[in-house]
């Protein structure tokens, strides 16, 4: 009797596993792997099923993962276009127009350097069905930021939320990220912010689009954008992004330290800087 109910016990737990593994459900070792396991999880784990996501311009696909230990989703995006004149609904129009997979590969990069990375989802490049392109680990989101908003939430804790989106619009104005719509910016249910999607990122401009948004800073972000250089973002950003790339953000990168040391000078650096 005792090996019975040992049998059934397995027998619940095998399905049970089973069932995780169909529904792309993540063990509990995935919430404990490191940056790097994630990396080397999205690189060389065996892909078991593929299912197409309704949003996104750039046709994004979801899959599932696993290396027999640990099961866990990741989305591919191959999106690899440039137009030479943009022209948008609203009007805009930008020249030498590119929209590439290889941006969200170089953002999670550039978060690493400065910090961020706890903010966007580890991405690396792989190959799928003869197709190369961005493949992100999977974040299993509560709502999106327009969802939130038609929901009327709010943060338990309000402070938090406020320096996550200021440490969000300073890494939006760094990069030159032009498609930071509701759609991509994810929250997780203890109100943790994510940034997804920067295929239209790193623009060549070596202006900010917004600086009205940088209105306080973290401490530890603001030291690091002080102390990256062009040959750490060489480094670990090339190939996905170049010579031209870099030399605008780090322009950026100079007038948001700029505007920041301005602001803590005017109005003191308790209202501008953060722990």
């Amino acid at each position: 009797m005792g090996q019975r109910r040992m049998r059934r016990g397995q027998l619940r737990t095998w399905v049970w596993g089973l069932v995780l593994l169909c529904l792309g459900a993540s063990p509990a070792l995935a919430q404990s792997l490191s940056k790097q396991q994630m990396a080397d999880f999205l690189a060389n784990a065996r892909i078991v099923s593929s299912k197409d996501l309704p949003k996104g311009v750039t046709r994004p696909v979801r899959l599932t993962l696993s290396d027999g230990v640990t099961t866990h989703d990741a989305v591919f995006s191959t999106i690899q276009e440039q137009i030479p004149i943009m022209r948008f609904k609203n009007g805009r129009t930008e020249l030498d127009f590119v929209d590439s997979y290889r941006y969200s590969i170089a953002a999670h990069r550039v978060a690493e350097l400065v910090g961020l990375d706890d903010m966007v989802p580890v991405t690396v490049e792989r190959v799928w069905q003869r197709r190369k392109g961005a493949l992100s680990w999977w974040i299993d989101a509560r709502w999106d930021e327009e969802a939130r908003r038609k929901q009327k939430l709010e943060s338990p804790d309000a402070e938090s939320w406020k320096r996550q989106t200021s440490r969000m619009r300073v890494f939006e104005q760094l990069i030159a990220d032009t498609d930071r719509n509701l759609g991509n910016i994810l929250i997780t249910a203890d109100w943790k912010l994510w940034m997804i999607d920067f295929t239209r990122a790193f623009r060549r401009s070596p202006g900010l689009a917004a600086p009205a948004t940088l209105n306080r800073c973290d401490r530890q972000l603001l030291d690091r954008l002080r102390s990256l250089t062009r040959e750490r973002l060489r480094k670990a950003a090339e190939p996905y992004i170049g010579g031209a790339e870099i030399d605008a953000l780090l322009a950026r990168r100079d007038l948001i330290v700029a505007r920041f040391d301005q602001l803590a000078t005017a109005r003191g650096e308790a209202l501008v800087l953060f722990d």
